[in-house]
């Protein structure tokens, strides 16, 4: 005879676990910034940590966090891993806040370049001044400084052609900018630290150029970063 089948309970649905904040903001800031997929650089860890320490001085962290929050630094492989270990303090920079806008003009190929000369002696260019399309600068047993972090670029690409012999020329540019470099020392040094600013619109620093027993050093200034102050007063004007 035929035996009569019990229908199978029906099963319950499993309560679904939320995921950890942690990897909601990572999960959020992939989607919402597709550029937060960028390898971090050592210098983005650095300006992280630093925002961090900052926090811990004024009080805002007690030391565990501070702890907690450096170690998840050190292990993020990407910028948008970094960005939200310090949405909530100050100082954080993150990708969704409006880029900059730098204001390019026309570029102008035949731009009378900018000379910069030491020869036994020191020149020094910094402060708030406008960069022009190309700077040449030659260093003969003398030194040039070139300070970028406060410039206002009137251009997207700049290039500087720097000589060196038995000299001294340093770059220094904000961090998010885009550096460059192409050159050769003989008897001497020509160091490059390559930027890629992750606005597509960011300025473009190229240096040009060799050593002869001398040294050409261009890299970021850490916590320099490039902002349109003019825009800034304007909108602190409410004009």
């Amino acid at each position: 005879m035929d035996l009569e089948k019990k229908p199978e309970p029906e099963e319950q649905p499993q309560p679904q676990r939320s995921a950890p904040p942690a990897e909601k903001a990572s999960a959020e800031t992939v989607f919402a910034d597709p550029q937060g997929a960028l390898r971090a650089s050592d210098a983005d860890r650095d300006r992280i940590a630093d925002i961090l320490r900052d926090a811990l001085a004024e009080g805002r962290l007690d030391p565990e966090e501070h702890s907690d929050r450096i170690d998840a630094v050190y292990r993020a492989k990407t910028v948008g891993e970094l960005e939200p270990i310090v949405r909530d303090l100050p100082g954080a920079r993150t990708r969704q806040e409006p880029a900059p806008d730098y204001g390019y003009g026309p570029d102008d190929p035949d731009a009378t370049p900018e000379n910069l000369v030491a020869i036994f002696s020191s020149t020094t260019r910094k402060g708030r001044w406008r960069v022009s399309r190309r700077t040449n600068a030659f260093a003969l047993f003398g030194n040039i400084e070139i300070d970028l972090t406060e410039a206002i670029f009137a251009q997207r690409l700049t290039t500087i052609n720097a000589t060196s012999i038995f000299g001294n020329v340093e770059v220094r540019v904000p961090e998010n900018i885009s550096l460059r470099g192409n050159g050769s020392g003989i008897f001497g040094n020509f160091e490059v630290v390559t930027l890629e600013g992750v606005d597509p619109q960011a300025p473009v620093v190229v240096i040009n150029g060799y050593s002869v027993f001398g040294n050409v050093e261009a890299r970021p200034k850490r916590g320099k970063w490039i902002t349109d102050l003019q825009d800034r007063m304007r909108k602190h004007l409410g004009h």
